[in-house]
């Protein structure tokens, strides 16, 4: 079956208003309130991940949101590819949405904006990115009904939380408001993400699929969010190791605690110090490592002067 940009009858009411699309009367046995309530369990869970916690409250080190989005690139391009390969099997096909979802394009931007133009050169596949990668894979060679699971999990979460975590991280790494290297979460294809997402809940409750077909799905959903919980256990650990990381010119992550324009020392940073406090400009001057090294220079000079007088 192909995509409703693609389908030559009621194309372009799904396609351009999906918004009109209500959610009706739902069947506890729908796929849609199946996944709902059988994966309830494993969204809170991932949702009390360290990562996700630090994430929400806007600790997210520069470094460690690169790999996140590393990691987000390479299970993208594998659920893509597969989806790709399952456009017109019958189990999968309504959820084909390639113009309005895919994020692979939106990644790849992401990372160009953060590695720079040889940025393919510089990203690897961590050990838990991999694990999901290869599950994925084998999904859709083996079990393409099974990508509904992956799709629901990945993309209904970028069109809920993930609008979250776009204005957190904005805001925590002082991302330029061009939306640069947040263009994962920016969906421009989709005129309302809540109306979006009730013709796709709507398109999964058509599917063709039995009951055993149905527990298998709600099954798999619980384990891509084992999978995502993985990467963010591994994500976790990385940002351990990285210790307290100097952001933009020096500025250590914020702890959270307090009110960040009561420090002197991150509002002279942030530019909003006052500019009448030679105190701390010198403070923030001296801080700098080519200033460190030409102050010791001098010291050293002056020891030796004071060392030369007093003999």
């Amino acid at each position: 079956m192909p995509s409703a940009q693609e389908s030559p009858e009621g194309a372009e009411e799904d396609t351009f208003h999906y918004e009109e699309i209500e959610d009706g009367a739902v069947s506890p046995m729908d796929l849609s309130e199946l996944l709902k309530e059988g994966t309830k369990e494993s969204h809170d869970r991932a949702e009390n991940t360290q990562f996700v916690k630090d994430f929400l409250k806007g600790r997210i080190k520069k470094e460690l949101f690169k790999l996140a989005t590393v990691a987000l690139y390479f299970t993208y391009s594998a659920l893509e590819e597969e989806m790709d390969h399952n456009k017109d099997n019958p189990l999968f096909a309504p959820l084909y949405f390639p113009v309005e979802l895919h994020r692979r394009e939106a990644l790849a931007k992401d990372l160009k904006y953060f590695y720079g133009e040889d940025w393919k050169e510089k990203i690897q596949c961590s050990e838990a990115t991999q694990q999901y990668v290869d599950r994925i894979h084998h999904v859709g060679q083996h079990e393409p009904e099974l990508l509904v699971a992956h799709a629901y999990t990945r993309y209904m979460g970028d069109l809920s939380g993930g609008q979250v975590l776009k204005k957190v991280a904005q805001r925590a790494l002082k991302l330029p408001s061009t939306e640069e290297g947040i263009q994962f979460y920016v969906f421009d294809n989709i005129s309302n993400a809540q109306q979006f997402k009730q013709l796709y809940r709507a398109r999964m409750n058509a599917l063709d699929l039995d009951k055993n077909t149905k527990e298998r799905i709600v099954e798999e959903a619980n384990k891509a969010f084992r999978f995502n919980m993985q990467v963010f256990d591994e994500l976790d650990k990385i940002g351990r190791s990285l210790g307290e990381e100097a952001q933009d010119g020096g500025v250590p992550v914020h702890d959270g605690k307090g009110d960040i324009r009561k420090c002197p020392y991150y509002a002279d940073k942030l530019g909003t110090a006052s500019p009448s406090c030679p105190f701390h400009a010198a403070l923030g001057l001296a801080r700098q490592p080519l200033v460190q090294l030409v102050l010791a220079a001098c010291m050293a000079v002056a020891a030796g002067a004071a060392a030369w007088y007093i003999l």
